[in-house]
């Protein structure tokens, strides 16, 4: 089986993070983004993925060749040179995508993480014998997204309603897609969106499916909703495997730690906190709700919650950092300063407090 992973475009919304690196790279849960989905395929027997891309491919391909060998799984990259949508890439890699196996293929929302319950979804697709399926998730807010209106019993997709201002139902499509090749019969080689211009279709002539995600979904594309899709999957992670959570007196609730960081004395680490390889936290720091990624250098007393801490980056000693501020790679906060939702740009030095969420250049 193939599969295609939408990498899209720039990352705008988790700058300055993806200044230093794409954001599929970004890690989450101390692995890259794109780490867990390519993992979640191989589980299931895919043995070539194709990654659609319009920014720094080199950098990706780099990055991914050593995983290609470890996972033993092929990576390859379709490149655009002007963005297509998210339907154009299929056209795009039509030929890598269709071989003479007939099998379908998955496509994938970079951003998305979830239990990716992959081989159910499998199931599924072949149970009613329909053109594609898509994955679907219950919200508690439908008026925000495309609502995706289906038969409770079949899944079948009646149609989809862009952001109702009436209920008309709340599940929305959580971007893991499982297709026929016929699909691509269907998509022109142009800027193109399979949500708003394929899938309505498919679903008009009654060959469009919808299965409930189990388990939690997040788009993790924007800072906040980074830190509450970390706060998901550490959750699954002590139903699936909690022995990958670390446990002693100073850990409370949820929390993720390489084994090659160090922690010293007398700290409190959680809930909802994953430290990076190699970092070092020193003595009587409290950390919640945040991200410490690779090589960060965390001083004596700081006090950390709700913000993410980018590559290499240092916070001083009895320094105080929160309300979603987010230091990109490089950046060294001076002892006792205090940053409120500051966003700071890499190879910055901080040495005032930052009082308001403000962007610091």
């Amino acid at each position: 089986m193939k599969a295609l992973i939408l990498v899209g475009g720039f990352g705008t919304r988790l700058r300055p993070l993806t200044l230093s690196f794409p954001k599929p790279l970004v890690d989450f849960a101390n692995k890259p983004m794109i780490l867990h989905q390519i993992e979640a395929l191989k589980a299931i027997g895919v043995n070539e993925v194709v990654l659609a891309i319009n920014y720094q491919p080199e950098v990706m391909l780099n990055f991914l060749k050593d995983f290609e060998t470890k996972l033993g799984i092929k990576i390859t990259c379709s490149q655009e040179t002007e963005p297509l949508g998210t339907a154009g890439p299929l056209a795009l890699a039509r030929d890598k995508l269709i071989d003479s196996s007939g099998e379908p293929f998955f496509v994938l929302n970079s951003d998305v993480i979830s239990e990716y319950p992959l081989k159910e979804m499998i199931e599924f697709h072949k149970s009613h014998g329909g053109e594609a399926s898509i994955m679907v998730t219950k919200v508690d807010e439908p008026s925000k997204y495309g609502v995706v209106v289906m038969e409770e019993s079949t899944g079948k997709v009646e149609k989809f309603v862009e952001k109702p201002k009436l209920f008309v139902g709340n599940k929305i499509n959580a971007g893991i897609y499982l297709l026929n090749p016929t699909v691509l019969d269907r998509i022109e080689l142009r800027p193109t969106s399979i949500e708003k211009e394929v899938f309505p279709k498919i679903a008009a002539e009654q060959k469009l499916y919808a299965m409930v995600l189990p388990g939690f979904w997040m788009d993790i594309g924007q800072p906040r909703d980074y830190i509450t899709g970390l706060r998901l999957y550490l959750e699954s992670l002590r139903k699936k495997s909690s022995s990958k959570l670390a446990t002693g007196t100073h850990i409370v609730g949820n929390v993720l730690v390489d084994e090659t960081a160090k922690i010293g004395e007398g700290c409190l680490i959680g809930p909802d906190v994953a430290i990076g390889p190699g970092c070092v936290v020193e003595s009587g720091v409290r950390l919640s709700r945040c991200t410490v990624m690779r090589g960060v250098r965390i001083k004596k007393h700081a006090c950390i919650s709700s913000s993410i801490i980018g590559w290499h980056s240092t916070v001083g000693q009895w320094t105080r950092v929160e309300n979603m501020t987010i230091l990109g790679e490089d950046v060294h906060v001076s002892d006792e300063v205090y940053s409120n939702g500051g966003v700071v740009l890499p190879h910055k030095e901080i040495k005032s407090s930052i009082l308001k969420p403000e962007i610091v250049m």
